[in-house]
């Protein structure tokens, strides 16, 4: 796939893939819709070899099915030692 990224772009991405290559890294990105955030979060991971992980709401979704996900998260980052991006 070919994939052309502005200069801008590439800052952004090495700086989500430092924050996320860091011991207990973390960063909110917040900015406008459709600026491209979730993509290039999703290339850093790649990248720096974790796995995305991510909640889709949906109609019923609830407490409960929060909790459901926490779980697997949990299982995911505690027990089976996998690097993860909670996105």
């Amino acid at each position: 796939m070919d994939l052309v990224l502005f200069e801008d772009a590439l800052e952004h991405l090495c700086r989500v893939h430092r924050h996320i290559r860091m011991g207990r890294g973390h960063a909110l990105l917040v900015g406008v819709g459709g600026s491209g955030k979730q993509s290039l979060t999703r290339i850093a991971a790649f990248t720096a070899g974790c796995t995305v992980f991510e909640i889709t709401l949906s109609r019923g979704y609830g407490e409960e099915e929060f909790r459901e996900d926490l779980k697997q998260l949990y299982q995911l980052v505690g027990i089976e030692k996998k690097k993860v991006v909670f996105l």
